[in-house]
């Protein structure tokens, strides 16, 4: 036990030390261009496809003295394009820094490794003593606050680039469409090809798998219901014709016996 104890406190004093090193401009590396666009690319097609699954219909006449206009379909609408652009940017708050990784991929949605690691040893009981107070601990981090008030600042100046994405070229993937040939034109976008391919214990990864997992089981669920209901009714009818074919042999009623 007492090793066990020893072992966290060193734990704990590696990572605080880890925390703590090196001055405020090489801990704080605010988010590049690259990195805004990129997810300002990623949420944006994430929602836009959220938006994108409803039939409604908007009525247009309304806008017009003479009643005249037509009905347009939501997914092509003005109304979508705005309101996923206005929220567009709120959406990158979610995200989280984490610190354990390279490149662009340390912003992602989850708790961090190394503060989930951190929790895990307050909620057992180890003292952890750090510069950053633990009601801090969740707030919005220096460098995601950066990455939402670039987003608004994108959004803005590539405005018309978006909306002619939205217009007329939604087959083309909006990373390449938006960032690539635009606001990254002539400059460094290595950090468009950087993907996550997850890790062992990871909070965000597990989560992600997690979600992938429950949506597998309901679908196996509903299958098995299916079957079982198929199989309920195949039995029922089976019963019903066994029930007609043991009465068939009556061909005349007991009052003809008499």
């Amino acid at each position: 036990m007492a090793a066990a104890v020893a072992g966290a406190a060193l734990l704990v004093m590696l990572m605080a030390a880890a925390l703590a090193r090196g001055d405020d401009s090489d801990w704080v590396r605010l988010p590049s261009k690259c990195e805004v666009c990129k997810y300002v690319a990623v949420e944006l097609k994430s929602a836009f496809e959220e938006t994108g699954k409803t039939k409604e219909v908007i009525d247009t006449k309304y806008g017009f003295l003479d009643g005249k206009g037509s009905a347009v379909k939501y997914t092509q609408s003005d109304i979508r394009l705005i309101e996923v652009t206005e929220n567009i940017c709120k959406r990158l708050l979610d995200y989280n820094l984490h610190k354990e990784r390279s490149g662009s991929n340390r912003f992602a949605k989850g708790m961090s490794e190394t503060f989930e690691t951190l929790h895990n040893l307050v909620h057992k009981g180890v003292k952890v003593v750090m510069d950053i107070p633990y009601e801090l601990w969740n707030e919005t981090s220096a460098e995601v606050a950066d990455l939402k008030k670039q987003c608004d600042v994108l959004v803005e100046e590539y405005e018309d680039v978006i909306e002619d994405w939205y217009r007329h070229h939604q087959t083309e993937d909006l990373s390449q469409f938006l960032c690539a040939n635009h606001v990254l034109k002539g400059k460094d976008t290595s950090c468009l090809a950087e993907k996550w391919t997850g890790k062992k214990g990871d909070l965000a990864s597990v989560e992600e798998k997690q979600s992938k997992k429950k949506s597998g089981k309901k679908k196996k669920k509903d299958q098995k219901d299916e079957s079982v209901g198929a199989a309920s009714l195949l039995d029922t009818g089976e019963a019903l014709e066994e029930g007609v074919q043991e009465k068939a042999p009556l061909t005349h009623s007991p009052a003809d016996e008499l």
